[in-house]
């Protein structure tokens, strides 16, 4: 098992420099069946979003950062994901994420260490292509959430994330559809969906390294 915040953000850097580095890990964790959509393409038109995947160390475990949104929202409400939203302007994707953690969660994000993005993705029911942004932070943050957007924080230790009993399949219904949902069970929560999905390739990332076999 990976230990320390400087073994991963090392692997996931090497990884992300890989090419050919990750397998279709969206298509494995996403709901079943999904009309209209297909790993990997990004359909002309649709809005850019950006997410902030955090890691950073808790008594020497590292955790990453996850909210459960206010119900009161419009899209996903009541949803577990990543601290994200739309990219303004001509902003680029990483100030985006960032912005939005700051808004979000009250990230202070001076001292953060960009390692790069994983695979964009789309979102049909809001026509979001989300580029997830991966960064590191050598303490604990200060979180406080922002009562209108989130409900609650969760610090989720990657141990619990790694833990293949946390991944489970559930079933969702869509009027008369019914769609097995691949999901995360993380500190009573479920994740699933583009988080599930963003959260299922750092994992492979995370895996890639020959070394990480051998732990």
């Amino acid at each position: 098992m990976v230990s320390t915040l400087y073994q991963i953000e090392t692997r996931v850097r090497a990884a992300l420099d890989d090419p050919g580095r990750c397998p279709d890990m969206h298509t494995a964790l996403a709901p079943r069946p999904r009309s209209g959509w297909q790993a990997g393409v990004i359909p002309p038109g649709s809005r850019v979003a950006a997410a902030l995947v955090l890691l950073y160390p808790i008594r020497r475990q590292v955790h990453l950062v996850l909210t459960r949104r206010a119900g009161t929202l419009d899209q996903h409400a009541g949803q577990v994901s990543l601290p994200g939203g739309a990219v303004d302007g001509d902003e680029t994707v990483e100030a985006a994420a960032l912005r939005e953690a700051r808004e979000e969660i009250g990230l202070e994000t001076t001292d953060l260490r960009i390692i790069g993005q994983l695979s964009a993705l789309y979102i049909p029911v809001s026509n979001y292509a989300l580029h997830p942004v991966v960064a590191v932070l050598d303490r604990r943050p200060a979180l406080v959430p922002a009562t209108a957007e989130v409900a609650h924080i969760l610090e989720i230790p990657l141990d619990e994330l790694r833990d293949p009993k946390r991944l489970r399949q559930g079933r969702r219904w869509r009027g008369d559809d019914a769609i097995t949902v691949p999901y995360f069970e993380l500190q009573g929560e479920r994740v699933w969906g583009a988080t599930a999905m963003v959260l299922g390739e750092l994992l492979h990332l995370m895996r890639s390294n020959p070394e990480e076999g051998r732990r």
